[in-house]
Formats: C-alpha cells, sequence, structure tokens
C-alpha cells in the first residue's frame, strides 16, 4: 500500500525506469501496462524529466488514469513517481 494525499492505494506493480532516457520509459510502461489487467495499478518510478510530459499524454491518449504524479521523491531527491489505473484495453 501506497498513501496518496492521506488514502492507501493498492499497487498492483511496479515499473523501475530509474537510470533511463527517453524514450525508454514510455517504451517500458507500454509493454509493462499491457501485462496488467484493467483496473490493476502500476507504480512508475523514473529519473527523466521528460516522464513529466509523456507519461501524462500517454494515459490520457491510450484511456489510462493517471492517479498521481510526484516529482522530488527518492534518496536524491530527482526522481519522478507515478501511480497509473490501467483504462479498458482498446
Amino acid at each position: 500500500m501506497t498513501a496518496i494525499n492521506n488514502e492507501s492505494i493498492a499497487v498492483d506493480s511496479t515499473l523501475d525506469a530509474r537510470g533511463l532516457l527517453c524514450p525508454e520509459p514510455v517504451m517500458m510502461l507500454h509493454k509493462h501496462v499491457r501485462e496488467c489487467q484493467q483496473g490493476q495499478v502500476l507504480q512508475v518510478l523514473a529519473t527523466d524529466p521528460s516522464t513529466t510530459r509523456d507519461i501524462p499524454k500517454f494515459c490520457n491518449f491510450l484511456g489510462h488514469e493517471l492517479l498521481k504524479q510526484l516529482e522530488g521523491q527518492g534518496e536524491s531527491a530527482d526522481e519522478f513517481h507515478y501511480w497509473i489505473c490501467k483504462g479498458a484495453d482498446a
């Protein structure tokens, strides 16, 4: 369970894309989200600042819900964390 806005959210799987640069994090996300079932929550950990633009666009375009997006996370405070709920398969 991860706390988001004082609410607990069950994370079904985590994608660690830290250290990868565009377009790799979104390419990995695309593959990983296909393996999830509708309604499951995927947590993404990234260090590439372009994910702040790319992941919300990915979710919007493919019909997934971006539940939460946090910047400045992790030990070195240069990580970006996302919680995505998989939408219906198109």
